[in-house]
């Protein structure tokens, strides 16, 4: 059996275990608040408030109802409505009821609705009697709330609650499969208290805290949300739609509001932590996390920008860690340390752990590990496996890498399962990243692979200048060559006025455009092939990169281009032109102008030497025209 190395004991990083407070599952600590205090407000949208009596009594009634439709323990209840105070009646409803809650985001496809809902197997299906999307058709039975959380039918004049164990389910939530078939999460009632409890801890959370719900339902970080502030008698506050799109919005929001604590993901808080903000402020915290962190807050914040990370499988948060205000960072921010009763293990390939400062993969292990998936014995069995340091628990396998740092603190280091490789070499693209967004004109950026032909890929950045700055793609390339290989440096740098997230706030992938000549960084404005030649060289580099136009000054080398498929344009000249360049010739002169005069010098040396009948044969029309023209 595996044993931990002695560098790893000493860190003393997973000495996390804290007492759980004598205290009942969710809905009891709710109703607690609501007898304390019947008449504070629970939770805030668009002006109209829910007082904590109305928030329990009306998840009460929900419970009494679902209880009726034989909803108990480990019956898994869908919830179809987007953010708003019927969603979060009708979750604490169905824990009320014994049930665990599946939140769906009601913007899904019909399609995927409804094989979620088939795969979990689901009771009975909860949706907003207001909604305006497809209806959600299956076997279930079907509940309607109103906007206010009321049944839409006559309400019973009972509640009920459950006697809930923290074994039970609390919620399931489905994630993408890297098969293409979402996958349930199923976590339990002693997980969620162990988030609530460290988390009530760790930000000082009481009843005066106003907390934001920024979060789309089916994203796990609305869970994080919801209920650490709902259990410690605080108030939730709902936004209309599309304030992530605006950081500037968000931010008027948050002091408008008085938001004391709010989970922001990482894209947005990267963006919202680089505007103006007054001296003083009601917000005391700005969590973030589901994203790469890559900067620091500059130092005027008034609020601490805290990094958490954690997969759906360990109940939102795993590690989190005050993030300090540093103007040059060597480094990207860590993810903190483990939290309470959780503990990280970074292991090698044979499930030892590697010694402080070298990557290995993470695995989770504590209170905060899910049961596993939903009707997927095999999977679970693949992911969550038995913890050969603490017999008879178990450790979450997350396909992440990591590195402990000296001080106990760890370092993110990408996917174990992303890496990519370029003509032979493996890159993780975020270490291209946190270079890139070293550069003063970057203010935020991103890289991918695209895949350019069947068996070629090209790096591409997409950046968002800094205020005011005009990067060039030689400036970025030439900053980029001073910290990182060739190999790693992007084919393309796309200009883009922000990154696309998605309803959830991580970078979507799929709306990064492809490069052309609309939105690629150049160094010069474009001037256009002025003579024959010059046209055919330009025509056959910029398929090779995959380009629609280039002009006469447009560097092949600065455009992407290597030594590969430099080779390949000293075969395609040669069928075009009857000459050969050398590879040295195409790194010396590598703009479309040199080129083309190393062709048109080539040329001429050739014809020297040839007959009049074989020159005109050799060459088209419009080479004969220009080389006459231009013949000494």
């Amino acid at each position: 059996m595996p044993q931990p190395s002695p560098s790893f004991e000493k860190q003393g990083s997973n000495s996390t275990q804290r007492p759980m407070p004598p205290a009942g599952c969710v809905p009891e600590l709710v109703a607690q608040r609501a007898a304390a205090t019947p008449d504070a407000i629970a939770a805030v949208q668009e002006g109209a408030s829910l007082t904590y009596r109305e928030l329990d009594e009306r998840a009460g009634q929900l419970a009494h109802h679902l209880r009726r439709l034989g909803v108990g323990p480990d019956v898994v209840v869908g919830l179809c409505i987007q953010r708003s105070v019927a969603m979060i009646i009708g979750a604490l409803g169905i824990m009320k009821a014994g049930g665990a809650y599946l939140p769906i985001d009601s913007a899904y496809p019909s399609n995927r609705r409804e094989s979620i809902l088939d795969d979990a197997r689901a009771a009975v299906l909860i949706t907003a009697q207001y909604g305006e999307e497809e209806q959600t058709r299956g076997s279930w039975q079907a509940i309607e709330l109103d906007s206010q959380g009321r049944l839409a039918t006559q309400p019973p004049d009972e509640t009920f609650c459950c006697r809930i164990e923290p074994h039970h389910l609390a919620y399931l939530i489905y994630t993408s499969g890297s098969t293409g078939q979402p996958k349930g999460v199923e976590v339990t009632h002693g997980s969620l208290l162990n988030l609530i409890f460290w988390h009530q801890t760790a930000f000082g959370v009481t009843s005066a805290d106003r907390a934001s719900q920024l979060s789309s339902v089916g994203f796990d970080a609305a869970v994080w949300e919801l209920w650490p502030y709902l259990t410690a008698g605080a108030s939730i506050n709902i936004p209309g739609e599309n304030l992530l799109t605006s950081p500037a919005s968000l931010r008027d929001w948050l002091l408008d509001q008085r938001i004391t604590i709010c989970f922001v993901p990482t894209p947005v808080a990267e963006r919202a932590m680089a505007l103006e903000w007054p001296t003083k402020a009601a917000m005391r915290f700005m969590l973030t996390g589901a994203d790469v962190l890559r900067r620091y807050p500059p130092a005027h914040l008034p609020f601490c920008l805290v990094n958490n990370y954690g997969p759906t499988e360990c109940t939102v948060v795993a590690t989190s860690g005050i993030v300090p205000p540093d103007a040059c960072p060597d480094s990207l921010p860590t993810i903190g340390r483990p939290i309470a009763n959780t503990q990280i293990h970074i292991l090698n390939e044979n499930l030892r752990p590697v010694p402080v400062g070298t990557v290995g993969e993470i695995y989770i292990g504590g209170a905060c590990v899910a049961r596993g998936y939903r009707h997927r014995p095999d999977l679970t069995a693949e992911r969550f496996i038995s913890d050969p340091f603490s017999p008879g628990c178990r450790l979450y396998k997350t396909g992440d890498r990591a590195r402990y740092l000296a001080n106990g603190e760890i370092a993110f280091c990408g996917r174990s399962d992303d890496q990519i490789k370029i003509r032979g070499f493996r890159i993780e693209t975020n270490e291209i990243v946190a270079a890139l967004a070293k550069h003063p004109s970057v203010r935020e950026c991103f890289v991918i692979a695209r895949e350019v032909t069947a068996d070629d890929k090209q790096l591409v950045a997409y950046v968002v200048p800094a205020p005011k700055a005009l990067p060039t793609h030689a400036t970025l390339r030439s900053f980029l060559a001073t910290h990182l290989p060739e190999y790693m440096i992007p084919a393309s740098f796309v200009q883009l006025e922000a990154l696309p997230v998605n309803t959830n706030g991580k970078i979507d992938r799929n709306a990064l455009p492809a490069p052309d000549s609309t939105n690629s960084l150049r160094d010069d404005v474009y001037v256009a092939p002025r003579t024959a030649i010059e046209q055919q060289v330009a025509e056959i580099v910029a398929h090779l990169l995959h380009l629609d136009r280039l002009g006469v000054e447009d560097n092949f080398f600065l455009l992407g281009g290597h030594s590969l498929l430099g080779t390949q344009l000293i075969g395609r000249v040669r069928d075009a032109f009857g000459v050969e360049l050398s590879l040295r010739t195409v790194f010396d002169a590598s703009t479309i102008s040199q080129l083309s005069a190393e062709v048109e010098k080539l040329l001429l040396a050739k014809i020297d030497s040839m007959t009049e009948e074989e020159a005109h044969e050799m060459l088209n029309a419009a080479q004969q025209d220009h080389l006459q023209e231009n013949a000494p």
